[in-house]
């Protein structure tokens, strides 16, 4: 068995991972390329292998950054199958839609602007082609081992990143490899919390922060309490960017659980996102992936996604509207990062008021717009015009969806015998710090993945 390393090597987005076994060429992920436009422009690029030769893709979990060049590996002709764990397989059908609708407002909003000779703007891939590749879509439970390809096998475990995330278990060749996919921490609401592992021949495990540990979640929630009541006295909105599958759902259950020490019907809550209605139906249908305390708040009190005062955005009409509100409005919108969508939009129009706040409440990559304002830019460029950063601007780590250090190094040592490691989705810094504690914990041999390097699994 080798792995080859083609993405998420030395940086958080663009997971691909691609496996040799058992005479088969597989997939591990298929996802998009995010940052600066110049990062982002090497997702119309050539695959780094034939997609016609490769087998089968197995997903990790439906983020963007592990799915969002599913289709393109589809148009580009891949017509093997597709292994993701059933609420995956749910949530990627809105998630690449959406993408692909950006995709192609985009290239029409370019189009329309181009210049006398310059080449027609295309789309990335459009909502047929995810049509086509979701046809190939195998939905899969989770801790059921299943032979995907001849002498390949597979098997999905909770890794408690979002919901359907999945670490995944690959045996072919007499060996056994493990792929972390992203892994959340323990006691996030309404997931369960990862799995362990008991053995493997290697692991390719996350390392995005590998090089710190986040805040106890109390803490945070009581900071996040403050930061509405500091808005709400300068008179304000507050602006959280936040992806629409995972942290927007993490949101409303705080929201909702303290809807009244937070005096929260004050506020109008807007979650704009044409996904949001679609997302939590997928959160509605998958009650039995909930963890037991969610379960029985939903047994028990209205949902989250029923509160009185929440309004969810979905046409561009409603998302427009939420702009001429000036003060009392707490708008959820994507993307997380702030480099696309409609959190931009609400950014145009708050960032310059200093009664406004804008809260950050998970990773922001380099070249966002998200990694700037939390870096203390004070002027943003959005849609090719600059506006001065007025607004107060917290970063809220302790909600992360990834697992911290010791978090990774927790479920890294519940392996049998500390197997070689490499560690991948996750920038140099990180990676290295987290390199460093594990090798001087259980003396293993890990390894920092790069693009285009080739491993043999169990040294075979």
């Amino acid at each position: 068995m080798r792995v080859h390393f083609h993405g998420a090597a030395g940086e958080v987005t663009g997971s691909l991972h691609e496996v040799e076994a058992a005479g088969k060429r597989l997939l591990l992920d298929c996802g998009m390329i995010q940052g600066s436009p110049e990062a982002e422009h090497r997702n119309t690029e050539p695959f780094p292998f034939e997609p016609t030769a490769l087998d089968a893709l197995v997903i990790s979990h439906a983020h963007i950054d592990h799915i969002g060049r599913v289709p393109l590996l589809v148009k580009r002709g891949f017509r093997g199958p597709i292994h993701a764990q059933a609420a995956t397989a749910d949530l990627m059908a809105i998630m690449l839609l959406d993408a692909a609708s950006i995709a192609e407002s985009e290239a029409e909003r370019g189009n329309r602007h181009r210049r006398a000779g310059e080449p027609r703007l295309l789309p990335l891939y459009t909502r047929d082609d995810v049509n086509a590749a979701m046809a190939q879509v195998r939905p899969l439970p989770y801790d059921t081992r299943k032979a995907i390809l001849a002498g390949v096998e597979i098997a999905f475990r909770e890794a408690g990143h979002i919901l359907g995330s999945s670490a995944v278990e690959l045996w072919a060749d007499g060996r056994k490899l493990v792929f972390s996919g992203d892994l959340g921490p323990k006691g996030t609401p309404i997931l369960r919390d990862p799995a362990p592992i008991d053995a493997a021949d290697l692991v390719l495990m996350e390392s995005t922060y590998g090089d710190r540990n986040h805040r106890e979640r109390a803490d945070t929630i009581r900071e996040l309490g403050r930061i509405l009541d500091e808005a709400w006295r300068d008179g304000g909105n507050v602006l959280i960017p936040a992806f629409a599958v995972g942290r927007s759902q993490e949101l409303l259950y705080w929201f909702a659980l303290h809807a009244d020490e937070w005096n929260l019907s004050r506020w109008k809550i807007y979650l704009d996102s044409p996904m949001a209605a679609k997302v939590i139906g997928v959160y509605q249908r998958h009650h039995e992936l909930f963890d037991p305390p969610a379960r029985a708040a939903w047994a028990h009190r209205p949902s989250p996604f029923t509160m009185s005062n929440l309004h969810v955005a979905q046409s561009p009409q409603e998302s427009i509207a939420i702009n001429q509100v000036e003060r009392g409005a707490i708008i959820i919108a994507g993307s997380g990062m702030a480099n696309a969508g409609r959190i931009v939009h609400h950014l145009k129009h708050n960032l310059s008021r200093h009664e406004a706040h804008v809260v950050f409440v998970g990773y922001q990559g380099e070249g966002t717009l998200g990694r700037r304002l939390v870096n203390g830019a004070k002027w943003a460029r959005i849609h090719g015009r600059d506006y001065r950063v007025n607004a107060q601007v917290h970063t809220v780590g302790g909600l992360s969806a990834h697992a911290d250090q010791q978090g990774l190094i927790e479920w890294y040592g519940h392996i049998e015998g500390h197997p070689s490691l490499v560690l991948v989705h996750g920038e140099d810094l990180a990676r290295e710090a987290l390199a460093g504690e594990i090798g001087e914990r259980f003396g293993t041999d890990v390894t920092l993945a790069r693009p285009g390097m080739t491993l043999n699994v169990g040294g075979d």
